[in-house]
């Protein structure tokens, strides 16, 4: 990618030098790409390099190896969302996410797709519950996209389609309930949102998805790694938990 011209949702912004920012931003056809941003750090260019914003990139770099040069333009602020805490630490942590995860310039249409409709969300839902099976359900998609998919479809251990009821967090595979018997404490629940029967789950459904994708995140894309990513997860599901309380 000598240079490239797309929409994109920002994802991390980090300071470089006295007044510059690297820039990294998910677009759909492209994927995750990176960026320095000439006085980044400036007061006109602060609110538009906030992790969330819909902006119009230009790249362009001397060689495929190079930083490229990056300028942006806002689209869409997601910035009076930042206002509300709990919508402040989905976005901080779907963006970090991604921005951690993704290889760069590997194209995600499908991923880009599902974080546009989690930001969305977020900006439209009147309670967490809405957005938040929405987040469960990126973390779910972005496990398949980087290979390591759950299989929510059918048990591991009959392959029966009927009365799944538990996911194993050693194959993530689900579980019947009949083929759970006696080992129910070392499964995790499946709600019925994650594999798409539910549209309207409740809280307590949303926690025990974000549960089996916290799980899988941790021990298969972050292996343990990136601690204040996982410890920004933890604060987002405990504010999520007591939203339920």
């Amino acid at each position: 990618m000598a240079s490239l011209t797309a929409t994109a949702i920002v994802c991390a912004v980090r300071a470089h030098g006295e007044h510059g920012a690297i820039l990294r931003a998910l677009t759909e056809e492209a994927g995750l790409v990176g960026g320095y941003v000439r006085g980044g750090r400036s007061t006109r260019l602060r609110p538009i390099l906030i992790p969330g914003n819909l902006v119009a990139i230009e790249l362009r770099a001397r060689t495929e190896e190079q930083l490229a040069s990056a300028t942006a333009e806002l689209l869409a602020s997601r910035a009076p969302l930042l206002a509300e805490p709990l919508a402040a630490a989905a976005i901080d942590w779907v963006t970090s996410l991604t921005a951690a995860t993704l290889p760069e310039s590997q194209p995600y249409p499908a991923l880009y797709a599902a974080l546009s409709a989690v930001l969305d969300a977020i900006g439209a839902a009147s309670a967490a519950r809405q957005w938040a099976a929405a987040l469960a359900r990126y973390e779910l998609l972005l496990l398949a996209e980087l290979g390591f998919g759950l299989n929510l479809e059918e048990c591991v251990v009959t392959s029966s389609t009927n009365e799944l009821a538990f996911v194993s967090p050693k194959s993530g595979g689900a579980v019947s309930l009949a083929a759970a018997a006696g080992y129910e404490e070392r499964l995790f629940r499946l709600p019925g949102f994650l594999p798409g029967h539910d549209a309207n789950p409740a809280m307590d459904d949303v926690i025990d998805g974000l549960i089996i994708t916290g799980h899988f995140l941790d021990r298969d894309v972050l292996d343990g790694r990136n601690r204040d990513l996982l410890t920004a997860r933890e604060r987002l599901v405990d504010r999520l938990k007591r939203a339920v309380a």
